[in-house]
């Protein structure tokens, strides 16, 4: 007779092991190619992103979530952009989460984690613990953490450190343990930006000072004890920002159904959009060329639509825009 069904359940835990996550091997190199080739100037986050996640995927018996990483610097530097391009590279379901629609109390941990039996709502699942439930392996986004109620960081201590979630409604426990924690925040900026320049090849004091400089922000210490790494995005600046600008054109021309040609955009209104971005100062974001491209381009593309152009052109002329047709 076996040992095992001399002196336990030996069908039971050949199933529970059978449960256990799979090592899984990725080439971090093409994951961080193709990572650099979406967010704009990060470089440095971006192979580091790509080293950590391969280190992890690659451990066979995992207790606690593939990564917890909190991505921190100014706003409009790719931080939430990253999370998805992740996501999208790892064929993983991204759950998206904007932290700022929980800080209130009472009900604010009840959505993400689901009501006790007898409350109202408690005959659905939370938003994350159904999520995760439906794709144990996803990306979870957490927007600006620190903005989040105590009560929802309490519960997240739980999925960060014992590998579970519990589900309020019927107490069942879902498993993290498959999953990927991106948590952002725009706390602290210039401290962790001076740090991230002075300690570029200490990385044990990166991490005490960023840790520090977090805990004087506001972030509760064993938020900051749960995470795994830290990465400091840069502020954009120079060509970098004219890239990422010419991405956004690009984007609102696809939006209205047309392409734009090869080198269809005039350096000039580019210059001129970032010259408009530079004005509003250290807050500007990329949400704020969003705004200013809009408002530069829209109706010009509304009347290249309008006219059957398929293929544009812009060009900066006589103080407007002007969407010429291209073959």
């Amino acid at each position: 007779m076996d040992i095992l069904d001399r002196l336990t359940n030996r069908a039971a835990l050949e199933a529970k092991l059978a449960g256990q996550p799979e090592a899984v091997f990725i080439d971090a190199e093409q994951l961080a190619i193709t990572l650099k080739s979406k967010v704009i100037g990060q470089d440095g986050v971006c192979d580091d992103m790509a080293a950590q996640i391969r280190r992890r995927l690659a451990l066979k018996q995992r207790g606690k979530p593939v990564g917890v990483f909190l991505l921190a610097g100014p706003p409009g530097t790719g931080k939430t952009y990253l999370a998805k391009c992740l996501s999208n590279a790892l064929q993983r379901k991204l759950l998206h989460f904007d932290m700022t629609q929980f800080s209130s109390g009472g009900h604010a941990a009840t959505q993400l984690f689901g009501s006790a039996k007898g409350y109202v709502g408690s005959d659905v699942y939370g938003k994350l613990t159904a999520g995760l439930r439906d794709a144990p392996d996803a990306v979870v986004l957490l927007d600006e953490i620190e903005k989040a109620h105590p009560d929802v960081h309490k519960n997240f201590l739980t999925a960060w450190n014992d590998g579970f979630v519990t589900e309020a409604s019927d107490g069942k426990q879902i498993s993290t343990t498959q999953a990927i924690f991106i948590l952002t925040t725009n706390a602290a900026t210039e401290a962790l930006q001076s740090f991230s320049d002075l300690h570029a090849n200490d990385p044990d004091e990166l991490r005490r000072t960023s840790a520090n400089a977090l805990r004087e922000s506001g972030f509760a210490p064993e938020i900051i004890n749960r995470i795994d790494r830290i990465f400091v995005f840069k502020p954009l600046s120079g060509l970098d920002v004219a890239r990422v600008t010419a991405l956004e054109i690009e984007a609102m021309i696809k939006g209205y159904g047309l392409d734009v040609s090869l080198g269809g955009i005039d350096p000039e209104l580019l210059f001129d959009m970032m010259r408009r971005q530079g004005r509003l100062g250290t807050a500007a974001s990329a949400r704020d060329l969003v705004r200013i491209a809009e408002e530069s381009i829209a109706d010009t593309l509304i009347e290249a639509k309008q006219k059957g152009f398929t293929r544009v052109a812009l060009v900066a002329e006589g103080g407007r825009v002007v969407a010429r047709a291209e073959s």
